[in-house]
C-alpha cells in the first residue's frame, strides 16, 4: 500500500478518509475468523451479536442477515465457541464497523477433545493423576482458600454447607471468571496467591457445571500443571459428571459439586461429637473390662494355698536349710584340714633343704673374707683367713692349704 502524505495545508476531509477506509477494509474480503460468542440477539431482521477473541480482550459486533441464517446452526447460543466466514463491513457515515457473518460453525468437538486427550496422556506419562503424587487434605483446615465466580451459587453452596458442619470455619475467597478467556489467567494468580499463604490450609476450585466449551479453561495445561505443583492441597469442585475437565483428575481431591466439596473439606461438628462420645463409651467399657479381669486374677492367685498361708514354705525349706549349713561347714573344715596338711608338709622340705640343716647334721661352711662359701682348694691357700660357720656359731681359722687324707688301715680279721 502506498505512503498517503497530507500536509496542514492540504489536508483531507474526513469524508475522504473513510472513504479511503472502506476501500482499504473492501480488500480484505471474506475472511474466516475464530472466536466465542459473548452476545446473540435474534431480531426479525437478523440476529445481532458480539464475538470475542478466544486470548485477547478484543470483540467486535457481528451480524447475520436473512439471506444467511440458512448457513447459521440453529443452536448457537452465548458462550459458543465458533468459526466463521465474515466480510468487514465499514459504514462511512457513522465511522462503524461491524463483522457480517455469511457461514457460521461451531469449533469442531472432535478436534478439541482428540486436543484433550493427547493432553491427558501425556500428563499421565508424567505421572500428575497418580494418587501416590497427591497430598492429603487437613482433618479440620481454619481456613479454607475459595477460587470462583463472585456472588456464584457455587461460592453460597461452597460457605454455607461448610459453616453448617463447621461455624468456625473461615474463608479467603478469589473471585475469578469462570468461563472465556480471562479464566485461566485470572485463577491462575488466585492459586499462586492462595498456595503461597501460610494460613490456607487447602484450596477449593468451584464452578457450578456447565457445557464442555464452558468448562475448557479447566483443561488448560498451563493451570492444571499449576494445581498439581501447588504445595497446597487443591479440590477440584467444577460440578460436571458428562465432560470432566483435566483439572478433576489432576487436583488432590474430586468434589463431585461445590456443596459435596464442602462436605468432604470440612468435617461435621455434630457426628464428630457423636465420634468422640461412642469413643469414649468404647474405653470405658473397655477400662472396666480390663480392670474387672485382672482383679478377678488377683482374687484367684489369693485364694491359692501357697499364697493364703505361708508358713508351710518356712516349714519345707528348714530342713533343706540346715542341710546346706551342715554341709558348707563340713567343707569349710576339710579345706582346712587339707591346707593345714599340705602347709606342713611343705615346711618340712623347706627345713630338709634349708643350709641350716645341713649345719645342724655335723657339716661346717667355710667362708671367704668377701663372705662366698669357699668351694674349691685353690680359694684358700695356707694362710687365708677363713670363718667357719657352724651349726651353733662361727669361728675364725686359717687355712693351712691343702691336706693329703690319710689312707686308713686295713682292717684285721
Amino acid at each position: 500500500m502506498a505512503q498517503v502524505t497530507t500536509t496542514p495545508d492540504e489536508p483531507w476531509s474526513l469524508a475522504a478518509l473513510t472513504a479511503k477506509l472502506k476501500g482499504y477494509i473492501d480488500q480484505l474480503g471474506m475472511v474466516w475468523v475464530e472466536g466465542e460468542i459473548t452476545a446473540w440477539t435474534p431480531r426479525p431482521s437478523g440476529i445481532f451479536g458480539t464475538l470475542k477473541d478466544l486470548n485477547e480482550d478484543t470483540s467486535m459486533s457481528v451480524g447475520v442477515w436473512a439471506s444467511a441464517m440458512s448457513r447459521v446452526p440453529e443452536d448457537i447460543k452465548t458462550g459458543d465457541r465458533v468459526i466463521a466466514l465474515v466480510k468487514v463491513d465499514f459504514w462511512p457515515k457513522g465511522g462503524n464497523i461491524r463483522l457480517t457473518i455469511q457461514e457460521m460453525k461451531h469449533v469442531g468437538l472432535g478436534d478439541l477433545m482428540e486436543k484433550l486427550e493427547r493432553l491427558k496422556a501425556q500428563l499421565r506419562s508424567e505421572g500428575l493423576f497418580d494418587e501416590s503424587r497427591k497430598l492429603p487434605l487437613p482433618f479440620l483446615p481454619n481456613r479454607i482458600g475459595l477460587i470462583t465466580g463472585a456472588n456464584s451459587d457455587a461460592e453460597k453452596d461452597v460457605i454455607r454447607n461448610a459453616t453448617l458442619r463447621w461455624p468456625q470455619v473461615e474463608f479467603e475467597v478469589r473471585h475469578t471468571h469462570v468461563q472465556g478467556p480471562e479464566t485461566v489467567p485470572e485463577v491462575l494468580a488466585a492459586l499462586a496467591d492462595l498456595d503461597a499463604n501460610p494460613e490456607v490450609d487447602v484450596i477449593i476450585i468451584a464452578r457450578g457445571g456447565g457445557d464442555f466449551m464452558n468448562l475448557l479453561p479447566f483443561s488448560d495445561e498451563s493451570l492444571v500443571r499449576a494445581v498439581a505443583a501447588a504445595k497446597t492441597p487443591v479440590v477440584s469442585a467444577i460440578g460436571h459428571e458428562a465432560d470432566q475437565p483435566i483439572l478433576d483428575l489432576v487436583a488432590d481431591l474430586r468434589a463431585s459439586t461445590p456443596t459435596d466439596a464442602a462436605k468432604r473439606v470440612v468435617p461435621d461438628v455434630n457426628e464428630e461429637l457423636a465420634r468422640v462420645g461412642e469413643a469414649l463409651g468404647r474405653i470405658r467399657l473397655q477400662t472396666h473390662a480390663f480392670v474387672t479381669s485382672e482383679w478377678n486374677k488377683l482374687e484367684q492367685l489369693r485364694s491359692r494355698p501357697s499364697l493364703a498361708d505361708g508358713e508351710w514354705i518356712i516349714g519345707n525349706r528348714a530342713e533343706e536349710i540346715v542341710r546346706y549349713v551342715q554341709r558348707g561347714s563340713d567343707l569349710v573344715t576339710r579345706t582346712i584340714e587339707n591346707a593345714a596338711a599340705e602347709t606342713s608338709a611343705l615346711r618340712g622340705q623347706l627345713r630338709a633343704l634349708s643350709p641350716q640343716s645341713t649345719l645342724d647334721r655335723g657339716y661346717a661352711i667355710a667362708i671367704l673374707a668377701d663372705g662366698k662359701a669357699a668351694r674349691e682348694v685353690a680359694e684358700a691357700p695356707a694362710g687365708t683367713e677363713l670363718t667357719i660357720a657352724l651349726a651353733g656359731g662361727r669361728i675364725g681359722a686359717v687355712s693351712a692349704g691343702e691336706v693329703t687324707p690319710k689312707t686308713s688301715a686295713p682292717a684285721k680279721n
